[in-house]
């Protein structure tokens, strides 16, 4: 497959210099895989194959870029896509800054994320999977619903500066499972990121549901004061937290356009807590890392968080061109943020329910709707959602009613953290929208924080 994306690569190449553009060409193919499931049943099945092109071309300051879907077999269309290019490019407005042209010195060829077992999973493994994390679940009140996405996502790049060639391949699936009460309304979910097949584990998602609904079931609902709380963030909270305080904060864009809650100054200061790793790695494979970035940056375990201590912002080409910075090899569809473990012997919703408690302590596996209410401080908000615990210093669990928390990201992976797990996962959070780009996250499996505010408490599910 690499030969023959790597030969159109090198053809369009020849033609765009045939055309005297000066271009950077990227290919994104993606075979893309998804079963729903909803009221306990297959709601839709469905594939797709999409290869897509991107163009831009430069001269001077002038910068024009043109995307198409393409047959690969028609390469008359593809050259007309280029004939678009060139009638644009001198119609381009001129950019305040001189536009950095990719320059490739060396072949890159990686496939470390790609797993030949995943890329040909069937439907019937897929429905077998959601039956084992279901199986003896459901009843005629509680109901199951969720997805199944896998699929391979092939990305590549050449200029016509030369040769040279990047080839990058990875397989993903991102599983989401969720029972409901019709009757109560409440819901449960249960998720799992993989990039190999064996990265698949519905047994463990099972156990994780089971023991949910036994206390949604069995517990005491009810709804909290509003105040502030002892926290346990699961992954899908402390992995979206992490995505958004990254974007919105440690980029150099977001640094020059004003709106990060970081500042240049802020860099080797501590401002988080000691306990607090943040590594944007590229030798992590099962988060689909990739070793360059689009202008050929070969990509190094670049540390945003060393006990506590911010240490730079991400720099991409463009915003190191715009801003007269040095880029940072960021130009990646994806970042491979990994945040580092802790020392508790905590890996399982089991064993949390389990841990001896000195105080009540709030469970929020998820915070739905997160979203940034000011992006200069850092704060953001968001309910709970699928399958909060109130874990009470007695021992027993009540079932809290959804609540909503606004806190500073600082507050979450500040002095305020008490320890995080010593077991670390990959949380999945590609989107479903637009070209597939499986992206994920490395973080504990728990967090606890102190002192995280509830400011709203809702009187029912």
């Amino acid at each position: 497959m690499s030969n023959k994306v790597i030969n159109l690569l090198q053809q369009l190449r020849q033609a765009a210099l045939d055309r005297d553009l000066q271009a950077l060409i990227s290919y994104h193919e993606e075979d893309s895989y998804l079963m729903r499931f909803a009221n306990s049943a297959i709601s839709l099945n469905t594939n797709e194959h999409l290869i897509s092109l991107d163009f831009i071309a430069f001269d001077g300051r002038k910068l024009a870029s043109y995307s198409m879907i393409v047959d690969p077999a028609d390469f008359a269309s593809m050259e007309n896509g280029l004939d678009v290019l060139a009638a644009m490019l001198p119609h381009a407005q001129d950019l305040t800054y001189d536009p950095t042209f990719p320059v490739y010195e060396r072949d890159v060829f990686d496939e470390r994320s790609y797993d030949p077992a995943l890329a040909a999973l069937s439907n019937e493994e897929r429905l077998a999977y959601f039956n084992t994390l279901g199986e003896g679940l459901e009843s005629d009140d509680i109901k199951l619903s969720g997805i199944f996405a896998s699929g391979t996502t092939t990305t590549a790049q050449i200029s016509t500066a030369t040769e040279h060639t990047q080839f990058f391949r990875a397989t993903d699936a991102q599983v989401t499972a969720v029972l409901s009460s019709e009757s109560l309304k409440w819901e449960v979910n249960a998720e799992q990121s993989a990039q190999k097949k064996s990265d698949l584990d519905p047994e463990s998602l099972h156990a994780d549901l089971a023991l949910l609904v036994q206390h949604y079931q069995d517990d005491e609902a009810i709804q909290l004061p509003v105040g502030k709380y002892t926290v346990v963030l699961g992954p899908a909270a402390t992995a979206e937290l992490t995505q958004i305080m990254t974007s919105y904060g440690m980029t150099g864009n977001a640094l020059m356009q004003g709106y990060s809650f970081l500042k240049e100054e802020d860099q080797d200061k501590l401002l988080f807590s000691e306990q607090i790793d943040l590594t944007d790695d590229p030798r992590e494979v099962e988060i689909y890392a990739q070793e360059a970035d689009r202008f050929g940056i070969q990509r190094k375990p670049f540390p945003l968080i060393a006990e506590g201590r911010f240490k730079a912002f991400m720099w991409s080409q463009d915003s190191a061109d715009e801003f007269s910075k040095t880029a940072t090899g960021h130009d990646v569809s994806r970042p491979s943020l990994v945040m580092g473990a802790g020392a508790q012997p905590v890996a399982t919703l089991k064993d949390l329910l389990e841990m001896k408690r000195d105080e009540d302590i709030l469970y929020v596996p998820y915070i739905h709707y997160m979203n940034v209410v000011n992006p200069s401080q850092g704060m953001v908000t968001g309910s709970s959602r699928f399958g909060a615990l109130y874990l009470k210093k007695d021992g027993s669990v009540q079932v809290p009613f959804n609540v909503r928390l606004t806190q500073k990201l600082t507050d979450y992976f500040g002095e305020r953290v008490q320890w995080l797990s010593e077991k670390q996962v990959a949380y999945n959070v590609s989107s479903s929208y637009g070209r597939r780009n499986p992206t994920a996250l490395k973080v504990p499996r728990f967090v606890c924080v102190k002192e995280i505010e509830v400011s709203h408490s809702n009187p029912s599910y």
